[in-house]
Parts: C-alpha cells; sequence; structure tokens
C-alpha cells in the first residue's frame, strides 16, 4: 500500500510539470536599445550624452568628463653654468609640452625661467630669461608652435623652491618651467590597452 502511495505521487507529480511546459518559438522583442553609438561604453537606453568624444572618460550615463587646461610642467634641462644652450638630449622633454599644444589648439605656454642665488640678482635676471627664450625657441623652430602662443620670463632667483642652501637646493632652483594654460577647458581623456599608440599620451 505504501508503495502504491508513493507511485501516485511520483506520477501527479511528472504529469504536473508536464502539463507547465510552455513551448515559444516566435522572436524576443528587445525593450531597449543595446547598442553604443558614440562608442563610449554606455547603451543607447542608458545614454544621456551623445557624441562624446572617442576615448573621453565618462561616467554611467555617457557624460563625458571635463578638466580645466591648467598645467605646470618642469623641463629637467640642464644648462652649463652662465649658459642658455640647450643640448638635443634635452628637446624631447620640450618636444611633450609641443604635443600637447597641437592637441589642444586653444593653449598657451609660458615658460618660466629660475636660477639660484649664485651671482647678482641682475645677472640671473638676464639668465632666466635667456633660458626661457631657448625653449620658446625650440618650440617655434624645431616644433612649428605659432609664437603667438608662446610667452618668456626670466625670474632670476625671486622664485626659489628650496631655501636651505645646500648645492642640492641651489641645482634645485635652476629650472624651467612651463605653464600650460587657456580660456577653455578640454575632455578628460581615459587610459586604455592601446593609449601608448593614441594621440593623448
Amino acid at each position: 500500500m505504501r508503495y502504491l502511495i508513493i507511485l501516485l505521487i511520483l506520477l501527479t507529480t511528472v504529469g504536473c510539470s508536464l502539463n507547465n511546459i510552455v513551448e515559444n518559438n516566435s522572436s524576443t522583442l528587445q525593450k531597449f536599445d543595446l547598442t553604443d553609438n558614440d562608442h563610449d561604453g554606455v547603451i543607447m537606453a542608458r545614454d544621456n550624452c551623445m557624441g562624446t568624444n572617442i576615448g573621453a572618460a565618462v561616467d554611467n550615463y555617457g557624460c563625458g568628463n571635463i578638466k580645466d587646461i591648467n598645467e605646470r610642467q618642469e623641463l629637467k634641462i640642464l644648462f652649463s653654468n652662465n649658459s642658455n644652450v640647450i643640448e638635443p638630449q634635452y628637446y624631447d622633454q620640450i618636444e611633450r609640452v609641443a604635443e600637447i599644444m597641437k592637441a589642444y589648439p586653444i593653449t598657451k605656454v609660458t615658460i618660466e625661467g629660475h636660477t639660484s642665488k649664485r651671482g647678482s640678482y641682475e645677472l640671473n635676471l638676464a639668465l632666466s630669461q635667456n633660458r626661457a627664450k631657448a625653449v620658446v625657441e625650440v618650440l617655434e623652430k624645431n616644433f612649428g608652435i605659432d609664437p603667438s602662443r608662446l610667452t618668456a620670463i626670466g625670474y632670476s632667483f625671486d622664485r626659489p623652491i628650496d631655501n636651505s642652501g645646500t648645492p642640492e637646493a641651489e641645482e634645485r632652483n635652476r629650472r624651467v618651467i612651463a605653464v600650460v594654460t587657456a580660456d577653455d577647458t578640454v575632455p578628460e581623456m581615459k587610459w586604455n590597452i592601446y593609449t601608448v599608440d593614441g594621440q593623448f599620451e
């Protein structure tokens, strides 16, 4: 009797499960647009900002992040004593500034020259100005940057970054700074596995 009851329960269970099978051979209509027309990684159904720049960093709704153009970059150029001649091995640093200016044509660059406190103020003022102008000339002549976008300013030893008076401090204070600015903003670009081959490294 017990086995009969178990058999009836099994038959009932199998029968119910067979009754629940529903066949649907028609295609399913996709409710949301899953395409990504502007290739920013956000599907159309969620994208609130169409047409973002390729490679721009975006939020979850496809809107690009914007940043101000305001960057200070120290150029590690070593000058001979009392000289403003730039050796060719330092051109790659200047070229990085040129690449930024070419990528963002609205930018302007001010090259700042700074010195240590060795010698008179007037001598260092002229030296810092000439060193800044030397960098500007490389940007103009070697990398084709429009001179109207370039400014050179010498500060003598008015703006030291190390006042300890050691030889190391004097070397740190002898420096050239490139200040990149613009009266506008640019999209913030994101890194990816292809960035080294791209335009904005």
